[in-house]
C-alpha cells in the first residue's frame, strides 16, 4: 500500500492506494477525520465509434456511513438522490475535459462515501479522490486535478468548508482546477461582487498546490503506465473554394433551423468532394470545416446570428398567462423561451430530503423541463435527467437568496420552468422567467434576478468572449459560463469548459462582460417588473398568518382533524397549523381568509381567570345555562346567576360573565353574579 498526505488549512487528509479495489484500473481511498471515501475508475478497451467519451460518474453515500439503516421499504440504498446526482455532475464536469484527446472508451467512475464526518467537505473530497484515481490509472488524463468547497462567513473565506458552514455564509462555491487554471465552478452567493468572487477563486487556486504534489507523488509511487491512444487524424478543413463559399453563406443564416438545414444540404456535396475517403470520414471532415469556419468568424467578430461579442438577443417578457397558476411568465430571448409557473402552499408541502446528517425540508422548489419539441426533435418525455436536475438546481440557487425571509413569508413556493424553445442559455431564461413568475404571484422579492450564459472561442493567442451564447456557440466553443444575479451582485455561478483549464484572466474579463449583460437584461425586464409591482396579483391566492398558543393547536385541529376540516370546507380555504403555533391560511378571496382567521382566533382566544366576557347562551337547563365565549363553552351554574332565573333566558341571549377558573376536568367555570358592576364595553375590550 502507498499513501500520501496533504493539508487544507489545518485539516490533514490522506490518500492511499494498493489495498482496496485492486482490480480496478485506478483506485484511491481518501481519509479525513472519520470520513472514508473510495474512488475507482474502470474503462473498456474498445473505442466508441461515435467519437465522444461515454463517461459515467456515480457518487453514492452509504447510510451506514453515519450508522443508519435506510428508511425505505427495501432497507437498502436504491436510486441516487438529487444531492448525489448533483455531486456526480460536479465530478463529471471536472474530469471530462481532462481526458486525453482521442480517448473514447466507455469509462465508469464510482465514488462511494463509506464513512462520513459532519466536518468534512464531502463534495470537495470526492472530487479529489476521483481525480486521484483517474490520475493513477492507465487512462490518458491531463492531471492532477483538485477540488474544494469554499464558503465565506463574516467576510472571511473558509477553504474546505462543510455543508453546514456553507449554508450559513453568503458564498458557497465548489471549485476544481488543474495546474494551469480552473476547470469547473458551481455555487451560489448572496449578491456578492465580481471582485469578491475572484478573490475566492484565487484562494482556491493557491490552495490546490499541496493537493497536486500529493497526487503526483502517489502516481510516482503506484501509478500505472498510461495507455497509448492515437488522436484522431483530422483532414484539412479546406473543402475547395466553391464549397467553402457555400459553407460561409450557410453560416450567415441567422435562424437556427434554417442554418442547420442549409448545412445539411451541403453534407452530400462534401461527401462527393471527398469521395476518396469513407463517408464517415468525409462527414467528420465536413464537421471540422464547419467548426473551423464558425470559430474563425467569431474571432473576426461575426457570430452565427450576426451579433457582436457583447450583444444580447432581443428580449420579450409577459406575465399572468396561466389563469390556473398563482403566477406565470413567458420569457423569450432570441430563439430561447421559458414558460414558468409559480404556485405556493403551506410549509407541509415542502420537499423533505433525507441526508446523511439529518433531514432537511426545502420550501422553495424549482423544476426544469426540457422537452424534445423545444429543439425540434421527436424525443419521448420521461422523468428528469441529470441535466434537467442540474439546470433546475442552478436556477433555484440564483433565486433563493432574493426570496423573502421565512418568518415574513412562511409558504412553500414551487416554480416549474417548461422550456418551449431552446437555442442556448435555457437555464438562464429559467432564472429570468422564474423571477417574473414569482412577482406575478405577488411574492415580495428582495430584488429581481437575471441570468446570462457567457462563451469563449480561443484560437492560439486570440480569443473572443461571447455574451448570451447560442446553442451552436456552446457546442463549437470552449466555455459555458453561467452567471445570475441582481443589479447588486451575483447570486449563482456555473462554469464548464472544454480546454481543460482556464486562466483567471479570462474569467475576470468574462465576469466584467457578464455584469454589463446582466444589467441590460434587467433593464429589458424593468417595465414589466414595475407593472407587476404596481398591481395586485390577479391569480394568486389571498393569505394570512397568525400565531396562537401551542396549547390551543389541538382544539383548532379537533378530534381526527374534524374541526379543521369543517372550517376549511365552510370557508373554502386551506389551513396549515404547525406544532409551534403558526397558522397559515390560503384562500381564493380576502373575505374567505378573513372568515377563517376570525374562526381560528375565536377557537384560540385565551380566557384569563378574572376576565370579563360577553357570552352567548347556547343551552338552558334547570340547574343553570351553558354559554359560549367565542368557541369556548362553559356552564354558569344557577348559584352563579345571581337574581336571574335560568328559565327566563333563551338560546342566543347575551350574558355578561366573569371567568372563575376551571374545574378538575378542565372545564371553564363562569359566573354572572361575579360580573356585577362590569359593563359590556369592558367585556368587549377584554
Amino acid at each position: 500500500m502507498h499513501s500520501q498526505s496533504f493539508q487544507i488549512g489545518d485539516e490533514a487528509i490522506e490518500l492511499s492506494t494498493g489495498r482496496i479495489a485492486r482490480q480496478a484500473h485506478g483506485a484511491v481511498v481518501l481519509r479525513h477525520r472519520e470520513t472514508f471515501i473510495l474512488a475507482t475508475v474502470v474503462a473498456g478497451g474498445e473505442a466508441n465509434e461515435g467519437g465522444f467519451l461515454p463517461l459515467t460518474v456515480d457518487y453514492r453515500e452509504r447510510r451506514s456511513a453515519v450508522g443508519r439503516i435506510p428508511g425505505n421499504y427495501f432497507r437498502r440504498e436504491t436510486r441516487a438522490g438529487e444531492h448525489e446526482i448533483l455531486t456526480s455532475r460536479l465530478i463529471d464536469r471536472t474530469l471530462r475535459p481532462l481526458f486525453g484527446e482521442g480517448f473514447t472508451a466507455e469509462t465508469i467512475v464510482d465514488v462511494t462515501v463509506h464513512s462520513a464526518d459532519a466536518a468534512s467537505d464531502l463534495a470537495g473530497l470526492a472530487l479529489i479522490a476521483a481525480g486521484a484515481a483517474v490520475h493513477l490509472s492507465d487512462l490518458p488524463f491531463n492531471g492532477p486535478v483538485a477540488g474544494m468547497r469554499i464558503a465565506r462567513l463574516g467576510g472571511r473565506l473558509r477553504l474546505g468548508a462543510d455543508e453546514a458552514e456553507a449554508t450559513r455564509g453568503d458564498l458557497d462555491l465548489v471549485v476544481s482546477g488543474g495546474r494551469d487554471g480552473l476547470v469547473m465552478i458551481e455555487g451560489g452567493a448572496g449578491e456578492i461582487g465580481e471582485d469578491d468572487l475572484l478573490a475566492a477563486l484565487e484562494a482556491a487556486r493557491a490552495a490546490f498546490g499541496p493537493i497536486f504534489a500529493a497526487v503526483d507523488a502517489l502516481r510516482e509511487a503506484a501509478g500505472r503506465q498510461k495507455r497509448a491512444v492515437t488522436a484522431p487524424g483530422k483532414r484539412s478543413a479546406d473543402l475547395g473554394p466553391a464549397l467553402d463559399a457555400a459553407l460561409d453563406a450557410a453560416l450567415k443564416i441567422t435562424e437556427k433551423q434554417a442554418r442547420r438545414a442549409a448545412l445539411e444540404a451541403l453534407r452530400p456535396i462534401a461527401r462527393d468532394t471527398l469521395a476518396d475517403i469513407e463517408p464517415a470520414a468525409a462527414d467528420a471532415a465536413f464537421a471540422t470545416a464547419v467548426r473551423h469556419h464558425t470559430r474563425q468568424n467569431i474571432i473576426a467578430g461575426r457570430r452565427l446570428d450576426g451579433r457582436g461579442p457583447t450583444q444580447i438577443r432581443p428580449i420579450d417578457c409577459e406575465a399572468h398567462l396561466l389563469p390556473g397558476a398563482h403566477g406565470s411568465a413567458l420569457f423569450t430571448r432570441g430563439e430561447t423561451q421559458a414558460l414558468v409557473s409559480a404556485t405556493f402552499g403551506g410549509p407541509r408541502e415542502g420537499q423533505d430530503h433525507d441526508r446523511l446528517f439529518g433531514a432537511r425540508t426545502d420550501r422553495f422548489l424549482l423544476h426544469y423541463n426540457f422537452p424534445g419539441f423545444a429543439v425540434g426533435e421527436p424525443r419521448r418525455g420521461g422523468g428528469p435527467g441529470r441535466r434537467e436536475i442540474g439546470h433546475g438546481h442552478l436556477a433555484r440557487r440564483a433565486l433563493l437568496g432574493v426570496l423573502p425571509d421565512e418568518a415574513a413569508w412562511p409558504f412553500t413556493l414551487r416554480l416549474v420552468s417548461d422550456i418551449t424553445e431552446s437555442n442556448g442559455s435555457s437555464s438562464m431564461a429559467t432564472v429570468c422567467g422564474g423571477a417574473l413568475a414569482l412577482l406575478s404571484a405577488g411574492v415580495p422579492l428582495k430584488a429581481p434576478v437575471a441570468g446570462i450564459a457567457m462563451g469563449l472561442v480561443r484560437e492560439g493567442e486570440a480569443h473572443a468572449i461571447l455574451s448570451d451564447i447560442l446553442g451552436d456557440e456552446d457546442h463549437l466553443g470552449d466555455m459555458d459560463f453561467k452567471i445570475a444575479g441582481t443589479a447588486g451582485g451575483i447570486t449563482a455561478i456555473q462554469l464548464d469548459n472544454k480546454l481543460g483549464t482556464l486562466p483567471l484572466d479570462i474569467l475576470r474579463d468574462a465576469l466584467t462582460q457578464a455584469a454589463e449583460g446582466r444589467r441590460h437584461i434587467l433593464d429589458a425586464m424593468g417595465p414589466l417588473i414595475e407593472r407587476l409591482a404596481s398591481e395586485p396579483p390577479p391569480h394568486a391566492p389571498r393569505h394570512a398568518s397568525l400565531r396562537v398558543n401551542t396549547a390551543r393547536v389541538g382544539q383548532i385541529i379537533g378530534k381526527g382533524g374534524q374541526t379543521l376540516s369543517q372550517l376549511q370546507g365552510r370557508t373554502g380555504t386551506r389551513i396549515e397549523v404547525s406544532r409551534d403555533g403558526v397558522v397559515l391560511i390560503l384562500g381564493p378571496t380576502h373575505a374567505a381568509v378573513r372568515e377563517a382567521r376570525r374562526a381560528i382566533e375565536a377557537i384560540a382566544i385565551e380566557l384569563r381567570k378574572g376576565g370579563l366576557y360577553l357570552a352567548r347562551v347556547s343551552g338552558v337547563q334547570d340547574y343553570g345555562v351553558f354559554v359560549k365565549i367565542a368557541e369556548h363553552e362553559g356552564l354558569v351554574h344557577q348559584s352563579e346567576l345571581g337574581d336571574r332565573d335560568p328559565r327566563t333566558l333563551n338560546v342566543g341571549d347575551e350574558l355578561l360573565v366573569r371567568v372563575l377558573g376551571a374545574d378538575e376536568r378542565g372545564r371553564v367555570r363562569l359566573s354572572h353574579r361575579a360580573a356585577d358592576g362590569g359593563s359590556a364595553l369592558e367585556a368587549l375590550n377584554a
